[in-house]
């Protein structure tokens, strides 16, 4: 099964040893203009050389060096001449690696410590201020450098906060640059990847739209037929658009009304997709067979696999309508592979579009997004001239409202969060917070609670309203809305809403929580 990813020449590799910020790390290389790609450790020498990476960054960990068992890079890989930044734990396997020492503290760094330069904090630190505030998270430390190293910065429970041996390109900072809680953070990996590691920062979106047009063409060939699933969301509008540009009228798009979309949605998407791009585009009204398939489901991962699959069954056949159509295009991004796991990464969540794939697909999958952020696709879409209604549609799951309904999915807990996410959306656009909050949402769940409404006893269900801000769903913050919209909101939902008698708002970040609640 093969897929449609640009892959540039220049690529520097995110090596991940468990790190909670490994894909944070990606992240801030990218904002730098170089293309970046999670790997896992245990990859060896030759199999790194093979990619030919401009630059290795080591992450962070939860393990000390010492734990039999801790994870280790092969040795060979220092000898490769490939420039290396090690963070964390990964300055501390540099260390430990090559002959240095990792001692155990008897106090550790957790949250906001001050870094000092060394001398003139040699090749890293060096046009940074003498003392600045840096994101620590360790309880080991290196106490002495490896032959050939220099220290370059100290903190006050790190004697060696940084080090480094620039005749060998091999640098190490125990804080976490990639965390903006860390003063001149993304300086100092703009100053490895730009200044001493030798990247060119040609990394853009205009880039990324060539390269993505250039690999979707080889993989559909000449005269290959594609189908694309709309799901309501920019992820498959975008996906749609770069395949549209690579393969013209060979690409019909498909969107399927599951019954689980958000009230008025399949019109608008429908309407503004064939308005603004000239796609052919088929209507498939799907509902009854989803809910057919979800009676009585009420497992998450269960409910996902259902979606997924049905998904596939309406497009396979879609695809009798389209003639040669041997190819399916998703709107996959990296977020999703990196959660619905692998073999080295352990699974969050499936997501209908990675892990909930039949075994038997007749379609060869493209997905040029496989390697994006979300802000990333935002980018590309606005790059290739797409109206800001579609560019800046709410991130919604391909899975729809049937992962935002906790329970058993039916016609009516549809229709209850159908109706409830509509007031949570029309409040927060009109409080012009849209662009501020980067996900805003209703989950309906599956208790009953007592209530009085009218006089009477009721006994209903509550809507939890979602609000998160982030850069790059990777990470999230819950969203501080004003008490006031928060007011008119759950004052709205419970008089305009049947089955409602209570609203609750969710204040947990991400981690611990994800995004969504299933």
């Amino acid at each position: 099964m093969s897929t449609a990813v640009a892959h540039p020449d220049q690529v520097v590799l995110v090596v991940d040893f468990g790190a909670q910020y490994a894909q944070l790390i990606a992240r801030r290389v990218r904002e730098c203009n170089v293309y970046s790609e999670i790997i896992h450790h245990d990859l060896s020498a030759a199999k790194i050389a093979e990619k030919k990476p401009a630059a290795l960054i080591l992450s962070g960990g939860p393990m000390s060096v010492h734990v039999e068992g801790a994870p280790r890079l092969d040795p060979e890989i220092f000898n490769l001449g490939i420039p290396i930044l090690g963070i964390c734990y990964g300055a501390q396997l540099i260390a430990h690696q090559l002959g240095g020492t990792v001692g155990r503290n008897e106090r550790g760094e957790y949250g906001r410590t001050t870094m000092s330069k060394l001398a003139d904090g040699g090749s890293l630190f060096a046009e940074l201020p003498e003392e600045f505030t840096v994101w620590m998270s360790h309880f080991d430390a290196v106490t002495d450098v490896p032959d050939g190293f220099v220290a370059v910065g100290t903190s006050p429970n790190s004697p060696v906060a940084a080090l480094e041996c620039p005749e060998r390109a091999m640098y190490g900072v125990q804080h976490h640059p990639e965390v903006k809680h860390s003063e001149h953070g993304q300086e100092v990996l703009r100053r490895f990847l730009l200044d001493l590691a030798g990247c060119e920062p040609t990394w853009t979106m205009a880039s990324v739209i060539d390269e993505s047009v250039a690999a979707i063409r080889d993989q559909v060939g000449p005269e290959g037929r594609a189908i694309c699933g709309l799901s309501g969301g920019v992820d498959s509008a975008v996906a749609a658009a770069l395949v549209h540009k690579a393969i013209g009228d060979r690409l019909t798009c498909v969107y399927v009304n599951t019954g689980l979309m958000r009230a008025g949605e399949s019109d608008q998407v429908v309407d503004s997709f064939e308005r603004s791009q000239g796609v052919r585009l088929v209507h498939v009204d799907a509902a009854d067979r989803f809910f057919k398939h979800l009676d009585g489901v009420t497992e998450p991962e269960a409910k996902r696999k259902v979606i997924g699959s049905q998904f596939i069954r309406v497009f396979e056949q879609a695809q009798l309508e389209v003639e040669d159509a041997h190819f399916l295009v998703q709107g996959t991004l990296y977020p999703d592979v990196i959660e619905s796991g692998s073999d080295t990464a352990a699974k969050i969540k499936s997501h209908h579009n990675v892990g909930g794939l039949p075994d038997d697909l007749e379609f060869d999958l493209v997905e040029p997004l496989r390697n994006l952020f979300k802000d990333e696709v935002r980018a590309v879409g606005a790059e290739l001239g797409l109206p800001e209604e579609i560019v800046w549609r709410q991130p919604f799951p391909g899975p729809g409202l049937g992962v935002r309904i906790i329970g058993e999915v039916t016609p009516q807990t549809v229709s209850i969060l159908q109706n409830a996410d509509a007031i949570v959306r029309e409040e927060i656009i009109g409080a012009g917070l849209e662009r501020e909050v980067w996900q805003y949402f209703a989950v309906l769940a599956d208790i009953r609670s007592v209530g009085v409404m009218g006089d009477e006893r009721t006994y209903a269900r509550p809507i939890i309203i979602r609000a998160v801000t982030s850069d790059d769903a990777m990470t999230a913050d819950w969203a501080r809305l004003p008490y006031e919209l928060l007011e008119k909101m759950s004052n709205r939902i419970i008089n305009e809403v049947d089955g409602v008698n209570r609203v609750a708002y969710d204040i947990t970040s991400k981690p611990p929580g994800t995004i969504e609640w299933e």
